[in-house]
């Protein structure tokens, strides 16, 4: 059973962009839902709400199946969705992004070796303190000689959220070679997760959730 985890974030978007991002959302657990051959389990690790009711600032997703990476390639990249906001009738803009991103584990060596790496485990605890766990599963994944760190929390076990952290800090690392204009192996392999606006893996009608169009190209394994 494969494990991949899947990012939806408004960025800094305004409002309209966070109820895009619950749209995605939404159609994502729509997509996985209607079509039970996938065998794809669907997990919502953690969300951020926005100002309005209802609306996501981000969203984190676990997805557990057979063939995950080919479903989360569908998805990674600018989702645009288009329609007449609510919260300003009069506002001329109709376009609103909202970015999906994978979280993989590196490969053994891929950026860093496993020996560069330390973790630190604690207690993960819900809002306010509520449903706190008797055991330490939230860790925090450190590279040594950067002092770079990531941690994971939302995930039911040690092990998970383990894989987890190593996948958000070699995200870090990824961010950091695209900033910099470096090309590796690792910067090669996840060039498709480079992100442009006006290049939108997926664009729907925001009223009638339409697919409008679609990248058939992205389908491929991640």
């Amino acid at each position: 059973m494969e494990t991949i985890w899947l990012s939806i974030s408004a960025g800094s978007g305004p409002e309209e962009c966070a109820h895009a991002a619950a749209l995605t959302l939404r159609e994502i657990t729509r997509e996985i839902k209607s079509q039970p051959e996938l065998e794809i389990k669907l997990s919502i690790i953690e969300t951020e709400p926005a100002g309005e009711k209802g609306n996501i600032r981000s969203a984190l997703l676990a997805l557990e199946g057979t063939d995950v990476k080919t479903f989360a390639g569908s998805w990674s990249g600018i989702i645009q969705w288009i329609w007449q906001s609510a919260y300003r009738p009069h506002h001329k803009r109709k376009n609103w992004f909202v970015q999906v991103k994978p979280l993989c584990e590196p490969a053994a060596g891929e950026i860093f070796t496993p020996n560069d790496v330390r973790f630190e485990t604690s207690k993960a605890g819900g809002p306010g303190g509520q449903h706190v766990n008797k055991t330490e599963t939230a860790v925090r994944a450190i590279h040594i000689p950067s002092g770079k760190s990531a941690a994971a929390r939302g995930e039911r076990s040690q092990l998970l959220n383990k894989r987890l952290a190593l996948a958000r800090l070699a995200s870090l690392f990824y961010e950091e070679q695209i900033n910099s204009g470096k090309k590796s192996r690792f910067d090669l392999r996840h060039s498709h997760w480079e992100l442009e606006r006006g290049n939108p893996v997926r664009v729907y009608d925001g009223e009638t959730m339409k697919l409008l169009k679609e990248k058939k190209n992205v389908r491929n394994n991640i």
